[in-house]
């Protein structure tokens, strides 16, 4: 059965399974609005996580043929997965950041092929084995996650009102875990009376045990190198500013004390920083750097898809500490090796 919670305020969360995974489900929200139900975010694109939305919508007294739009926080699969379903049952319109659509657009009309010989460049030139980048370069797939959800027909614009007839909900750019991650400001009194400034749909950019992944989302035609470490940062630091009274993530639980949290995660990435700059006392390259950074499992028990996930957040802290002066790139080494200033 679907775990359903009334959040008040016409708020309400579906626990939408998300298949082999450990975080369980994602948190997807139906809004009421004065011309039918919204959603934000819609789940992985898998029949039983269907049922269960499909269920939820029920338990809320709607369904998905009466769905009005749909609120994309970013573009990964347990959040937008199912929105080309739910637009296909609907007819409703799918909003979401204009970085986040063009990650969706290029994963669309590249051949998948193509996608993993772009992953296997960039991990060979973050310096890992060829035992692990031979298999992206002979690969047979032909279907990569994430290419069945509906291209967004509106665009989420920083600062605005989502057009929601009857409700208040602000758009907030928070890039960092992916380019084009919003929250979304519910700026309405909460109905409990809890002090603090509206409701946070956070996505997953502010989780209340969960520190959200920080990668790299690059357009392979552009050769613009990225801070998404310092983004995130920023953006946390706007959301402490903002205080809002309860925070409505897409997993674990609803919490309190915003401006708690983002301290703590903020405290959390300088001592990594910090950590990282005395591995990189030798020069290090960002998959060396991996294999020595501390993860929730020991390097050897990381599965194959995880550890290009973990390389990936390992290039994003050196690439920050490039920016802040505090780590360099050695000059002319093969892969490209980091050293601490």
């Amino acid at each position: 059965m679907a775990q359903v919670t009334d959040h008040g305020g016409g708020v309400r969360s579906i626990e939408v399974p998300i298949p082999d995974n450990p975080l369980g489900h994602t948190l997807v929200y139906v809004v009421d609005t004065d011309r039918g139900p919204v959603l934000i975010d819609t789940g992985w694109d898998d029949p039983a996580s269907w049922d269960r939305l499909a269920e939820g919508l029920t338990a809320c007294g709607t369904s998905v043929t009466e769905l009005h739009g749909v609120v994309i926080t970013h573009h990964h699969p347990d959040h937008h997965g199912l929105s080309a379903k739910v637009r296909e049952a609907s007819g409703a319109w799918i909003a979401m950041h204009a970085a986040d659509a063009a990650v969706v657009r290029r994963m669309r009309e590249n051949r998948p092929e193509l996608w993993f010989a772009y992953m296997a460049e960039k991990l060979a030139a973050a310096g890992a084995p060829e035992e692990h980048v031979t298999p992206l370069r002979t690969t047979r797939r032909r279907t990569l996650p994430g290419l069945s959800p509906a291209l967004p027909d509106r665009e989420i614009v920083p600062g605005d009102l989502l057009d929601l007839a009857g409700r208040r909900l602000r758009a907030i750019w928070t890039p960092g875990h992916t380019p084009g991650h919003v929250c979304l400001h519910l700026e309405e009194d909460h109905p409990a009376q809890l002090p603090g400034h509206g409701r946070l749909f956070s996505g997953d950019h502010l989780l209340p045990e969960i520190t959200p992944h920080i990668g790299l989302y690059e357009d392979p035609d552009d050769a613009t190198v990225t801070d998404p470490l310092g983004d995130y940062l920023d953006s946390l630091e706007r959301v402490g500013r903002l205080a809002p009274a309860e925070v409505l993530p897409a997993h674990q639980y609803a919490f309190t004390d915003a401006p708690a949290r983002v301290r703590e995660l903020l405290d959390h990435h300088e001592e990594r920083l910090t950590g990282l700059l005395a591995l990189l006392a030798v020069p290090l390259t960002p998959w060396q750097l991996a294999e020595r950074m501390e993860w929730n499992r020991p390097w050897a028990d990381i599965p194959y898809g995880s550890r290009n996930i973990a390389v990936s957040e390992a290039e994003a802290h050196l690439r920050r500490l490039v920016k802040l002066g505090r780590a360099e790139a050695v000059t002319g080494s093969d892969p490209v090796t980091y050293q601490a200033v």
